[in-house]
């Protein structure tokens, strides 16, 4: 199991490695979800940290979910699973690709973006997740 973890760090630092800036603000993400769910499973993949239950519930990736200008110079994407629209400024695109299911792209950018609202939806699409 160590040795898991050892990979999936060092594939995280790689997946990181264009985006150093917002690397730790990631890692305090993973940290206090990990803490509110230990048994989230991660998988580093090349473009996109994907975290599941039962299923996948959130999502880490660079994508562009507004036009570059919009955008602030460094950040990452966090996606959530979810069973509505999120109706907040700090989605930042969402859809239904299929019913009753919403997918909401939302842009961290600092520290202060890791806030209780922001994990109470990870909450909610952790729970979403394992429902189904």
């Amino acid at each position: 199991m160590g040795e898991d973890l050892t990979q999936i760090k060092q594939d995280t630092m790689m997946f990181f490695d264009g985006h150093p800036e917002v690397y730790p603000i990631y890692e305090s993400f993973e940290n206090r979800l990990l803490y509110m769910y230990p048994q989230t499973r991660i998988k580093v993949q090349k473009t996109q940290i994907t975290f599941f239950n039962r299923h996948v519930f959130a999502c880490v990736s660079f994508m562009r979910p507004k036009k570059r200008s919009e955008l602030p110079v460094s950040y990452f994407v966090l996606t959530l699973g979810l069973s509505y629209p999120l109706e907040s400024e700090r989605a930042a695109a969402k859809t239904e690709p299929y019913p009753g299911r919403w997918t909401t792209h939302i842009v961290i950018s600092a520290a202060s973006d890791l806030d209780p609202e922001l994990f109470d939806w990870v909450k909610q699409a952790y729970g979403f997740a394992e429902c189904k």
